[in-house]
């Protein structure tokens, strides 16, 4: 019994009602358009500040999505230092946050660039420098081998699993990932945006790895999508949005993989969903802009650099709200210091206290302009 795509005698010959998806497509390529259009109005430093706001929630959330939490501020630092965007409160980063770090610059820096087996291989060392995911020893830099069991996306107690999904068996890897590698390099005029909704599938369909197939396959869209918008500036992130439908994701995935070469409804919602995350993109627009305009307003201040430090991670995403000894934890400095600061910058307007109130006094920064 075919249960599985890659079993259907057809396979990997995709095909797709054209007419269902030819609105969906038109949108995505006029947001495109219109959102590269905005993007180069801004300066050099504006550009670079969304650039980097849009990467690091781009890795950050495609691990999100396989239940992986990494620290924000570990990724904007390895972004910024690897691309040389100057930014205050650079901190070290960890080896697994440098490599997929690595994999998605490298996929979206170096996006005409031909794919092999070689690079991904690299790619897949780059999300596990230790050899290990998690607590569990798995093999780095080659094709699955299978050999703890067929490679199953299961879920459910122990006892419980379900099976969602169960990949090609190893045997067959090196050839299929010829052929995916062959099409993936051919250049013959399709639509990237198109080809990037199918790679994804493709493949995550294969799970050529032992682990890390999901944010290799976005990875892959990514470089597409960049090969789309034929610039090297990332303005939008696709993980984004599916993070916040991670459900329909696998939903959607598990459905076609489990149905005919028929992959309209894949590509329906692949599109409709890289239509979101285009919308979206606006909030990172406005988060930039803001930024740039409060701290023009008050660059004539004199401040330390604690104060510097601080404002800085007020002004992008700051968990929760400002005390004193959140100060102090992160300037690095004694309470009694955080609080001479926090109110020297209460008395020049720039941080007022927080009228929630609560447990302790908190602060938050003293900017009554609306959002743009």
């Amino acid at each position: 019994m075919k249960i599985y795509i890659y079993q259907q005698t057809d396979w990997p010959h995709f095909r797709w009602d054209s007419n269902a998806i030819i609105q969906s497509l038109a949108t995505v390529r006029h947001l495109q358009g219109k959102l590269t259009g905005k993007m180069e109005t801004l300066g050099f430093r504006l550009k670079n500040e969304a650039v980097l706001e849009t990467l690091s929630t781009e890795i950050t959330k495609t691990s999100e999505i396989e239940g992986r939490i990494l620290n924000l501020d570990q990724v904007r630092s390895s972004i910024a230092r690897k691309l040389g965007i100057e930014i205050s409160g650079l901190v070290p980063s960890d080896r697994d946050v440098d490599g997929i770090v690595e994999m998605m610059l490298d996929a979206t820096q170096n996006h005409e660039k031909t794919m092999t087996a070689d690079r991904l291989f690299g790619w897949h060392s780059a999300l596990f420098p230790s050899g290990r995911s998690g607590m569990y020893r798995i093999v780095t830099g080659s094709w699955r081998d299978d050999s703890t069991g067929p490679m199953q996306v299961v879920s459910g107690a122990l006892g419980k699993e379900k099976v969602h999904y169960q990949a090609p068996p190893a045997v067959v890897i090196d050839k299929e990932m010829n052929l995916f590698l062959d099409w993936f390099n051919r250049r013959t005029g399709e639509d990237f945006i198109l080809k990037s909704a199918i790679a994804h599938l493709w493949f995550i369909t294969l799970h050529p790895f032992e682990d890390g197939n999901g944010r290799i396959a976005r990875a892959l869209s990514e470089m597409l999508l960049t090969r789309s918008d034929n610039s090297t500036s990332r303005f939008y992130s696709m993980s984004y949005q599916i993070r916040a439908v991670r459900k329909k994701y696998y939903d959607i995935l598990e459905k076609t993989q489990k149905g005919t070469m028929d992959i309209t409804g894949w590509l329906d919602w692949y599109l409709k969903t890289l239509e979101g995350a285009l919308h979206s993109s606006e909030i990172v627009l406005s988060k930039v802009l803001n930024k740039h305009r409060f701290l023009g307003k008050i660059a004539s201040e004199t401040l330390n650099q604690r104060q510097i430090l601080m404002i800085n991670k007020l002004a992008d995403d700051f968990a929760g709200h400002l005390t004193t000894s959140k100060w102090a934890k992160i300037a690095k400095c004694s309470q009694d210091t955080a609080l001479r600061d926090i109110q020297d910058l209460v008395n020049k307007n720039i941080l007022k206290k927080n009228p929630s109130g609560g447990r302790s006094t908190s602060y938050v920064i003293n900017d009554p302009e609306p959002a743009c």
